[in-house]
């Protein structure tokens, strides 16, 4: 038996996509991915339309999406993230209904509960033998973890494979088995590798981000939940991975070993492990090629499904037992409601992701975000869009000091009681406006362009169109 095709149109046809179905996506090739718009080309090529693409994430890398909107070979979109480039379009209503913001927990949920049935899985695969056993730790385009890919894989009526390094079977060390896998497709190339380098994954030399990263560090110190068996995740901003730097030193000065780090691993989680910070790191997606390396060759380094990761329908999920997790934030207002859908003028630019995951899991949930942006503020009465509600969100570190959430009275005490900078929320909304001034409510139009669900899979907030409406 052999499941390898020889061509991807094959592979459509084999299928049976028609009008009307539901594919789906990965995005572990992150800006570097090429398979979404392959496929959705040749789905074109074959007069196939109306289709709902659920994608994990969509990036700048997919902007050709927009024209097969407009031709109508897709019709609806479900994501976790989309990034500015597709996101101003969708902004200014080029689609007829509403996109549907998941998290990165909740998308798997939908996907195993039935709520968002997936009629053929599209899998991009850096290595694969010819059953459909593949992984993303090998191959020319090597992207480490598959974590997101698992669930469409699980779940999927059908799931093609596509890959552009094809191994002998079996294939060791795969993440997805070939039990998932009906057709695989070798392909001369499924990305470039250096496209899954997230954005900024350098420590911030910035003065201000510095001065953030410290306090961060000395909030998580005087927490009480800094101690063996600490466990921890960050993002890879500039600030947040100063923030771990700052955290490291600390850990390796009072000889503490942590559980494991979590989530979106870089190479500065590797340097933490590797260090002795942690005993483990468990991951569902590399945000560079260090941690891609990590994960192939060191077995503390281990991959998770997004399942394992955030999901909140299963029996438990990694991010029930986080204890402290550093997130950042394009808005957060005065009841620390956090908005990282939207930039500052309304236009869709990001998503959940495991935003709203790991600050609903963990014990102390930190945003650290800079008191204004281009002049502009990032405290508000109301933000543009509730992505992680307020209730979640433990602290705000910003250079004019640390708000604590009044619901957390323990941990206000604690963190004077260090001697730190703190500062009531409204206090530091007001002393920001002093410098930025007021700025202008911006106009929102009437029509829906994107629901953002809570992880649980209610409607949580709506975005509305902006701007130009296509």
């Amino acid at each position: 038996m052999n499941k390898l095709v020889n061509s991807l149109r094959e592979a459509i046809e084999l299928s049976g996509l028609t009008d009307g179905m539901t594919v789906s996506f990965h995005h572990h090739l992150r800006n570097g991915d090429f398979v979404l718009n392959m496929v959705l080309d040749q789905i074109a090529q074959m007069g196939i339309g109306n289709l709902q693409v659920n994608a994990s994430s969509l990036f700048d890398c997919h902007l050709p999406i927009l024209e097969h909107i407009r031709k109508g070979v897709v019709s609806g979109l479900q994501a976790n993230y989309i990034s500015a480039g597709p996101g101003r379009a969708i902004s200014q209503g080029i689609l007829e209904k509403p996109v549907q913001f998941r998290t990165h927990g909740g998308r798997p949920r939908d996907i195993a509960l039935g709520n968002t049935p997936i009629d053929v899985a599209f899998i991009a695969a850096p290595a694969s033998d010819p059953m459909g056993n593949c992984t993303g730790k090998y191959g020319k385009s090597a992207c480490g973890s598959l974590g997101y890919a698992m669930a469409d894989a699980m779940y999927a009526k059908k799931v093609v494979v596509i890959t552009d390094t094809l191994m002998d079977y079996p294939l060791q060390d795969f993440s997805i088995p070939e039990s998932y896998v009906d057709y695989v497709v070798c392909v001369d190339a499924i990305g470039d590798p250096s496209g899954i380098v997230s954005g900024t994954t350098q420590i911030t030399r910035d003065p201000v981000g510095l001065v953030m990263a410290s306090h961060a560090a000395k909030v998580i110190e005087a927490s009480g939940l800094l101690k063996d068996g600490f466990s921890f995740q960050t993002g890879a901003g500039g600030a947040s991975l100063a923030a771990a730097k700052f955290l490291k030193e600390i850990m390796l000065k009072k000889n503490i070993q942590g559980s494991f780090g979590l989530g979106g691993i870089t190479g500065y989680m590797v340097d933490m492990l590797e260090a002795g910070c942690f005993r483990n790191l468990l991951d569902v997606q590399c945000f560079d090629l260090k941690a891609v390396e990590s994960l192939r060759n060191d077995p503390r380094h281990m991959e998770i499904s997004a399942m394992h990761y955030a999901a909140p329908a299963v029996r438990s999920s990694v991010v029930d037992n986080l204890d402290v997790v550093i997130l950042g934030a394009t808005e957060i207002d005065t009841d620390f409601n956090v908005n990282v859908h939207t930039d500052s003028n309304g236009y869709i630019m990001g998503g959940s992701g495991g935003h709203s995951d790991v600050a609903a899991g963990s014990q102390l949930c930190m945003i650290i975000a800079p008191l204004f942006r281009a002049r502009l503020p990032i405290i508000t009465d109301r933000v543009n869009c509730i992505s992680t509600p307020g209730k979640d969100v433990d602290v705000l570190v910003t250079q004019g000091g640390i708000a604590v959430n009044p619901k957390n009275k323990e941990l206000k005490a604690r963190l004077t009681d260090a001697g730190l900078p703190i500062i009531d929320i409204h206090r530091l909304k007001e002393n920001t406006e002093k410098i930025t001034g007021i700025p202008k409510k911006i106009t929102k139009g009437t029509r829906p362009v994107a629901e953002v669900l809570s992880r649980e899979g209610q409607i949580q907030d709506i975005i509305y169109c902006i701007g130009k409406q296509e």
